[in-house]
């Protein structure tokens, strides 16, 4: 087959070729390209050393040179070239404690952790296939290069990221790949818990997010996040057809490809396994789950190093997934105020993904009730209604020109002038809250 290489890499592998070595893409990109997709990156192999490589280029970094990386710098971008190599033993699990560097690009090749990644290219020497991933692309299955226990020793993550590959192109994990992982799982404990949440991530954003229950069926979940082994139980209720864990995938299903969104459709019904009682009817309650999922989904998140701006945003859709307000301006105001703006759309979606993920039992009416829900919060933000302390027509220096000395009492003030706006729009006036801020002065307040 033909592949259109990038100028750059084009130029790498032709200049190195004229040097006298022997150069080709490799990975991801050849596999992508198989795959008729576009590559993100393009990285190149050599049996060219380091100090080869760049002797023979202007700019370079040295990216990883001690693993035999060089940076490559071009004006259509820069490109990881990286000297055949063969790992040493990897005593960390993630690492290899030395490198060997090799003329043999089989050897190269075969360190590397599934098939579809392991196709290299050029121009003059064509595809060079030497473990049938090519195969294996067309018979949609990730397979590792040789022994899969040896490749998952060598980095425990790769079971991570066979699971990632196969959420991506919606293919199968072969069966020894997949026996090893579930043999391996424990070998996750060396990985740190940053790599895990990257794979966990990308994992979720594919079109498949609903893979991510092979991590669970596989042991790796026990490792990184054991709250979720308690996820496969029944929903004994008229309102539900999926046990909790099957819900969650058909909510992750029906959401978008956004971090946030996908996040906390994940984590949503986490609370459940917590909060489920069954009452004497063989009925199951799962009373206060979303309070308690909003606490085990900040834990979850904070043990996998999520930033906090995502662990907030997560922990209060989650906790509030589950908010039916009155039909009333009034209530979904409170409702607003409460959540805070910055959780809309995305509340929303989550809400109804989540019902569709239900029975169809008052599936119109539940959808009917978003609808409403929906269309007053429009409505309060097109008329800037008071949600906010922010938003009211008084601030805190206006308090302390009633005479009330600065402390904790003015925030009291303007927290219960909000509570008034937010029944009351009409009074979001500077005259009318500076008469309510003096009658509650006088009131002792």
């Amino acid at each position: 087959m033909k592949i259109n290489l990038p100028a750059g890499a084009e130029n790498i592998i032709r200049t190195l070729e004229d040097h006298g070595h022997e150069a080709f893409v490799v990975g991801g990109c050849v596999r992508d390209c198989v795959l008729g997709l576009k590559p993100q990156d393009w990285d190149i192999t050599t049996d060219a050393k380091p100090l080869e490589v760049k002797r023979l280029f202007t700019r370079t970094v040295d990216t990883g040179i001690k693993h035999g990386t060089v940076t490559v710098l071009l004006p259509d971008g820069a490109y990881e070239v990286t000297t055949f190599r063969i790992d040493g033993k990897y005593s960390d699990g993630r690492h290899p404690d030395s490198v060997t560097f090799t003329p043999s690009l089989e050897e190269d090749l075969k360190r590397r952790d599934f098939t579809i990644n392991a196709m290299a290219y050029s121009d003059s020497r064509g595809l060079k296939d030497l473990f049938g991933g090519a195969e294996d692309l067309k018979a949609h299955v990730i397979r590792a290069v040789g022994d899969p226990e040896e490749r998952f020793h060598e980095d425990a993550l790769r079971m991570m990221r066979a699971v990632r590959f196969a959420a991506r192109f919606g293919f199968e994990i072969e069966d020894d790949t997949l026996r090893a992982i579930s043999e391996l799982h424990e070998l996750l404990s060396k990985v740190s818990y940053e790599r895990i949440r990257d794979e966990f991530t990308k994992t979720l954003l594919t079109d498949n997010p609903d893979y991510i229950k092979l991590m669970r069926e596989t042991g790796l979940t026990h490792v990184f996040m054991p709250e979720w082994d308690q996820m496969v139980i029944p929903q004994h209720t008229i309102h539900h057809i999926y046990n909790v864990e099957d819900h969650t995938m058909s909510v992750l299903r029906l959401t978008p490809k956004d971090r946030i969104l996908r996040l906390s459709a994940f984590f949503h019904d986490i609370g459940k396994p917590v909060s489920r009682t069954t009452d004497k009817n063989g009925t199951d309650h799962f009373k206060h789950h979303p309070e308690r999922g909003a606490l085990i989904t900040a834990d979850v998140m904070r043990r996998l190093r999520f930033d906090r701006d995502t662990i907030k945003k997560c922990v209060n859709l989650v906790r509030w997934h589950d908010l039916r307000p009155d039909d009333s301006d009034e209530a979904v105001r409170k409702a607003v105020s409460e959540i805070g703006t910055g959780a809309f759309p995305d509340l929303f979606i989550l809400k109804r993904a989540d019902i569709l993920s239900q029975s169809t039992y008052k599936r119109a009416e539940k959808l009917a009730e978003i609808d409403m829900f929906e269309r007053r919060y429009n409505e309060i933000i097109s008329r800037h209604d008071p949600l906010s302390i922010g938003d009211l027509e008084i601030s805190g220096k206006d308090i302390m020109e009633l005479g009330v000395n600065k402390g904790p009492v003015i925030g009291r003030i303007l927290s219960g002038l909000l509570s008034m706006a937010i029944k009351d729009p009409s009074v979001n006036t500077h005259d009318k809250l500076l008469d309510l801020a003096s009658a509650m002065i006088e009131s002792g307040m």
